[in-house]
């Protein structure tokens, strides 16, 4: 494993926990030799999460459609800035550049990663671990619509295990890691 992709929001959301864990992910990825593969920006948990990484001496791959954000709010620290056409081979490319997926809290774009990476990882798309960063609780309506949707018969049991949820970055990454063991074996 080489590489996580993160997806998180632009905004830091009320809680300063968010920020705070975000960074936190960022100086584990560091700790245990992983770049970041992100959306590239400045701003909230996405800026934070690079922040985390950079200060520690890491790397962090930005992946930006043309025209998504003004100059302004692209990291200016990275040292590699992936342009892309649309929103669409941002996904792809960020597919393509990561071993594993961490979703932070985040909005609509966030959730519209995640659940993408999953339903592929159900698919068989991809064998890459999919983990939510659960932080302060932030994802436990998703968990709680997960949950009814095997008790109402739209998701397997199975299926609904490859969603990896950790509240602490070292325990998610532990728990990424040793799925991606298990899925090489």
């Amino acid at each position: 494993m080489n590489r996580i992709c993160v997806y998180a929001g632009a905004r830091s959301g009320v809680l300063p926990a968010y920020e705070q864990t975000a960074a936190e992910l960022g100086r584990e990825l560091v700790r245990r030799g992983l770049e970041l593969v992100y959306g590239a920006g400045s701003t909230g948990l996405m800026g934070a999460v690079a922040d985390g990484v950079l200060e520690s001496g890491g790397t962090a791959i930005g992946v930006v459609p043309k025209g998504l954000f003004p100059p302004e709010v692209i990291h200016t620290r990275l040292k590699r800035i992936i342009e892309v056409e649309n929103m669409h081979q941002r996904k792809a490319t960020m597919h393509e550049l990561a071993d594993a997926f961490i979703a932070l809290p985040g909005g609509f774009g966030t959730w519209e990663e995640l659940t993408e990476a999953l339903c592929w990882s159900q698919l068989r798309i991809h064998r890459k671990p999919v983990g939510l960063l659960n932080v302060e609780g932030y994802w436990n309506p998703l968990l709680a619509m997960t949950e009814h949707a095997v008790k109402t018969g739209f998701v397997s049991a199975d299926h609904a295990d490859l969603l990896i949820c950790e509240e602490d970055p070292a325990k998610l990454l532990d728990r990424i890691m040793e799925a991606a063991r298990r899925e090489e074996e």
